[in-house]
């Protein structure tokens, strides 16, 4: 089950909701009680086709001396 971020606009604390993905738009009330929330955007596990990490640099110069060699 996935789990959204949401903050307090209130109390300003953030906290995590499991939920299923049909409630994901649903608001949450923070555990302070509180029912002023927004969702947060989450990063986590994105990635994909195509999804890679960056080459390393090769030394100095402008592009990371790659074009120097």
């Amino acid at each position: 089950m996935p789990t959204y971020e949401f903050r307090c606009k209130s109390c300003g604390s953030t906290f995590d909701v499991k939920r299923p993905m049909s409630e994901a738009s649903e608001p949450a009330t923070c555990p302070h009680g509180h029912d002023d929330t927004v969702k947060l955007l989450s990063m986590v596990g994105l990635g994909g086709v195509g999804a890679t990490a960056a080459p390393a640099g090769g030394g100095g110069g402008c592009c990371g001396g790659g074009c120097c060699s």
